[in-house]
Parts: C-alpha cells; sequence; structure tokens
C-alpha cells in the first residue's frame, strides 16, 4: 500500500461520534493515508455508527450496507464506533458485507489493521466487553506538568462556525433503559487545561461557538481533583476567537444553583439548557432509575427562567416505558405543557439487550407505544409552534452558518442543534453573530428582522 490510499469517513449519531471521527481522520493523516469527500474516491470507506437504539442501529446497518454497494471494486468497508464496538464478532457475522469491525479499543491500530486488510489478511473482528468493568485510565496531570493537548489529535472535517469539544467520556449512572455504560465505559474528564488548549486551536479553525458535549455534562469534575463543570467555563470564556458556549445533556437531578448562577453570569455561554427529563411521573421515573418528577421538575425550570427569563430549553421524553399507564401519559403530557419547551424528542421505548428496563414487568404492547408516541409527539409539535409564537418581539443574537441568495441561515443562543432555525435577509458571513428581533415564525424556526 502506498501512502496515499484514500479513505472517506461518513459519521452516525450525536456530536461526540463528530469529534470521534475527527480524531479518527487525525489518526489516519498521521499514518499516512488521504482524506477524501466522497465514498465513490475511497479505497477504505470507514462508517462510524452509532449503537444507542434500535433506530439509530437500523441506520447504522443500512450506511453499512449503502457503502458496500457504492463502493469501487477494490474498495474496503469498515464499521467502526458505538454498533462495532457494542456488538463487535457478532456484527462481522451477522454483517459480511463489512470487511473489519474495529472497536473503540483498537482505534490505535486502526491503519496498522487496513493495511493488512488490503495486504490480503482479514481483521479479527472485535470481541465485545463491558467496559464499565475496565480500570479507569487516570486524567490527572503528570507530575512533571500538564499533558499538552496537540493539533496532530483532531482534525476537523466541517468548515462549520460550530464545533463539538468533547469535555468527557462514559457514564457512571445507571438508569434502566440506557445501555451506553456498557459500551462507553466509565465516566472521565477531561483535564480544564487540555480542554481550553483544545477550545484554542478550534478557534484558530475559525469556530465560533463550543458545543460542550459527553454523556453526562453535569458530572464533569467529579472524577478530577479541583475541576468543576463551573471552573470549566470560566476557563473557557477566557479563550480568544470564541464567542459562544453552548452545554449539552444536563442530567437535571445534578442541575446545581451554582451551575445555574455560572450559566447565567458567564459572559460567553449561553442561556440554553438542554434537560432529559425522559418523563414526568414519579412512578415512572423510579422505574427508569431516575430521580425526580414532575413538581421538582417544574420547580427546576422556575429556577432556571427566574435567573434567565428568555433561556432556550429542551427536553427529550420517552413513552411506553414498561409500567407506563394512561393516567402516567397524562401526567407527563401536563408536564410538557406547563414546562414552555422550546423543543421536545419524542421517543418510542423499546427493549435494549443488556438493560434492566429489558427484563421489567407490565411491558405495554408494540403497537400501544407507537400509538402514544404518534400522539405525544402532534402535541409538542402544537406546543413548541406556541412557544415559538410566543417568542415575537424577542430581542435575539443569531450566530450564522450559511448564506445564500442573501438569505442567511442560524440559531439563536436559544436554538440548539437539530431545535429549528433563525432566518434572516440581508449580506452576511458565516461565523457572524447578528442582533435582530423575532418578527414571524414556522413551527420552531423564527424569521429575525434586523
Amino acid at each position: 500500500m502506498d501512502a496515499h490510499t484514500t479513505v472517506y469517513i461518513h459519521t452516525l449519531g450525536c456530536a461526540r461520534n463528530e469529534v470521534d471521527s475527527e480524531e479518527m481522520a487525525a489518526r489516519f493523516i498521521h499514518d499516512g493515508f488521504q482524506l477524501v469527500e466522497s465514498e465513490t474516491e475511497a479505497e477504505v470507506i470507514v462508517v462510524n455508527t452509532c449503537g444507542f437504539i434500535e433506530p439509530a442501529k437500523n441506520e447504522s446497518i443500512a450506511e453499512i450496507l449503502s457503502a458496500a454497494q457504492v463502493k469501487n471494486s477494490s474498495a474496503k468497508v469498515i464499521a467502526a464506533g458505538c454498533l462495532a464496538q457494542r456488538y463487535g464478532d457478532q456484527l462481522a457475522r451477522a454483517l459480511p458485507e463489512a470487511d473489519g469491525v474495529v472497536g473503540f479499543d483498537d482505534l490505535d491500530q486502526m491503519a496498522t489493521r487496513i493495511r493488512g486488510l488490503l495486504a490480503g489478511h482479514p481483521i479479527i473482528a472485535h470481541q465485545p466487553h463491558d467496559r464499565r468493568l475496565l480500570p479507569v485510565v487516570s486524567n490527572q496531570p503528570h507530575s512533571s506538568g500538564p499533558q499538552q493537548w496537540q493539533p496532530t489529535k483532531r482534525v476537523r472535517l466541517s468548515d462549520s462556525p460550530i464545533a463539538p469539544l468533547k469535555i468527557a467520556t462514559g457514564c457512571d449512572r445507571k438508569c434502566a433503559f440506557c445501555s451506553i455504560p456498557s459500551f462507553r465505559g466509565r465516566f472521565q474528564s477531561r483535564p480544564v487545561m487540555e480542554l481550553r488548549q483544545e477550545a484554542e486551536w478550534l478557534a484558530t479553525q475559525g469556530v465560533k461557538e463550543l458545543f460542550l458535549v459527553s454523556e453526562n455534562t453535569t458530572s464533569y469534575g467529579k472524577d478530577l481533583p479541583s475541576h468543576t463543570l463551573e471552573g470549566l467555563l470560566g476557563e473557557l470564556n477566557k479563550v480568544d476567537g470564541i464567542d459562544r458556549i453552548r452545554l449539552s445533556y444536563l442530567q437535571p437531578a445534578e442541575v446545581r444553583p451554582s451551575l445555574i448562577e455560572a450559566i447565567a453570569s458567564t459572559d460567553k455561554v449561553v442561556n440554553y439548557f438542554d434537560l432529559p427529563f425522559q418523563h414526568a411521573s414519579g412512578a415512572i421515573l423510579s422505574r427508569m432509575r431516575r430521580f425526580g418528577d414532575g413538581e421538582s421538575y417544574l420547580e427546576l425550570l422556575t429556577q432556571i427562567r427566574r435567573a434567565m427569563p428568555q433561556a432556550g430549553i429542551r427536553t427529550n421524553v420517552i413513552v411506553g416505558f414498561p409500567g407506563e399507564t394512561t393516567a402516567d401519559v397524562e401526567v407527563l403530557t401536563s408536564f410538557l405543557a406547563d414546562g414552555q419547551f422550546d423543543a421536545v424528542g419524542v421517543f418510542a421505548y423499546s427493549d435494549e439487550e443488556g438493560t434492566e428496563a429489558a427484563g421489567l414487568d407490565k411491558h405495554v404492547d408494540d403497537d400501544e407505544i407507537r400509538a402514544r408516541a404518534s400522539t405525544l409527539a402532534q402535541f409538542v409539535d402544537t406546543l413548541t409552534s406556541g412557544r415559538a409564537e410566543d417568542r415575537i418581539g424577542e430581542q435575539v443574537r443569531v450566530l450564522v452558518e450559511s448564506t445564500q441568495d442573501n438569505l442567511s441561515e442560524g440559531r439563536a443562543e436559544q436554538q440548539g442543534p437539530e431545535d429549528g432555525a433563525s432566518y434572516l435577509t440581508g449580506d452576511h458571513q458565516i461565523g457572524q453573530i447578528v442582533e435582530g428581533i423575532i418578527a414571524d415564525t414556522d413551527g420552531v424556526d423564527w424569521q429575525i428582522r434586523v
């Protein structure tokens, strides 16, 4: 194999996977591969999969099959990422269209594995294991001084002015429906100064907004002495060139007053809360092994809006969890109506292998789950459209993400990824922040008058 073997990386799933792909790309370049922008140009197609829930798994499998169909005659298809880590050799047997299955543990050996594959030596599929049982690797700085983050650890695969910054990986929570800890492993924070160095590099790449991502952002720092999420926000706030910092996936039970205050008072941190409540019935939340109920959640929302009246708030909910009754659905529906959310993701429950929920009694019929999810999704569309209309007249700051024919698209501080968009006319530049007033709405999208 020469030094110019071409590789295309197709990323599925969440923003954490985007970072994984960019770190993977850096490894490829370091090892002499050439990244290309389409599958048809590639000698190696890497599908960075998602393995969280059934629809995501199905999408990942479909993309692997699609890559196998469009590849050129000598191309090899590699399944990487969450699905590969979670199922390993089982996936390899079920999906022979993939020429290799490589889990997280072997990413540093990816180049060697691919070189062997192209030379005619098959890749031995990853053997799945519960990563929660692995010893925790210390993230504490070496005694000789803080570890330096190097630009060679990541290559940007997008020219967007927004970039995810992975502040931690893994999760220690024991939510009954979630399989992520088993294949992502235990929670591990990254040191503050390492993250600041990466943020400084991202600023040199034209990034204006940092999107802080992890499996559980509110746990940041619990495993590192003298590290807190509030402290991290303060350090990132000092990075020249970065205009906005956005937090994702805040566990409601871990949102403390000091964090609300830090978000409200730290200059570049946007007033935005991604709070995956999952349900509002105390009985169902208990079966999910989560804390709280609709009443305590509404009090949290009140605290947030008391500090930041115009804050954007989104949530996710699961419908049809084992034991859920029509009365529980009514509790959830009432909570969503009272919560005044800007965006709500509605997910239909499905069993996930290896989770506690899969073995619970009182499973809801699949047809009933789909009916409940459909009804709630329609209700949510009405709620979020109404919430957007209520915002007409508010002054907002929009980060421009794309422009075409005198029309710009971006997101205000209150709008997270996939929460809706803001549109404004005029001659604007990508990465520019434009102040304006919400003049009209279309669903969750806003029309901005500058």
